[in-house]
């Protein structure tokens, strides 16, 4: 039997979205790793994206993300998969160029840890807490939402059959919505942070 797309089918899915996705700072392996094994890692923790050698390897040469430790075989410290994780919810929103303003804003220059404001540690550990808190929000609210959308698909006067599909039609133009103003408000704030430091 096919899921009715309603509030709690939504909570559902947000909830089950939220144990999946964020790895709390301690759950972040303690040792160095090869480039192989945080391959491998990312891919097991976000199966949506497909991270190969070369990606990393250009977000490096980008300095986007800090250079591997010199002369390690095992470079990869606990650091470049706070980045690389912190990378992975941005990489949705963000172009490349865009990300790497945002991690300047902290960390001014990528391979100088002298130069940072906080921690990296600090800055994984307030996302985390930021997008369990945002998730308590969405649930919180989509109760309304899905009142408001009944409303609307009533006012519509739809066959039955058609009810549902509209419904989840709607559903999904207003999470579209709500992203794509808060993709444009992240965008606008960057740009304009970076266009005063210009002057």
């Amino acid at each position: 039997m096919e899921k009715k797309v309603n509030a709690d089918y939504i909570n559902e899915l947000a909830e089950e979205m939220s144990k999946n996705s964020m790895i709390s700072y301690d759950e972040l392996p303690q040792y160095d790793l090869f480039l192989s094994q945080v391959i491998d890692y990312l891919n097991d923790k976000f199966t949506d994206d497909k991270y190969t050698n070369n990606i990393v390897q250009n977000y490096i040469k980008s300095e986007v993300i800090t250079k591997p430790e010199d002369g390690k075989k095992r470079g990869y410290t606990k650091i470049h998969l706070v980045q690389l994780v912190l990378l992975s919810y941005m990489r949705p929103i963000l172009t490349t160029e865009e990300i790497k303003k945002v991690f300047s804003l902290a960390f001014n220059e990528i391979n100088d840890r002298t130069d940072d404001i906080i921690s990296w540690e600090t800055a994984y550990k307030v996302f985390a807490e930021t997008q369990e808190e945002s998730l308590e929000k969405f649930l919180a609210t989509s109760m309304e939402t899905e009142e408001k959308l009944d409303e609307v698909v009533k006012t519509l006067k739809l066959d039955s059959d058609d009810e549902d599909q509209i419904r989840t039609f709607l559903l999904v133009l207003s999470l579209i919505a709500q992203a794509s103003v808060i993709k444009k408000l992240v965008q606008k704030i960057v740009k304009e942070y970076h266009k005063k430091d210009e002057k």
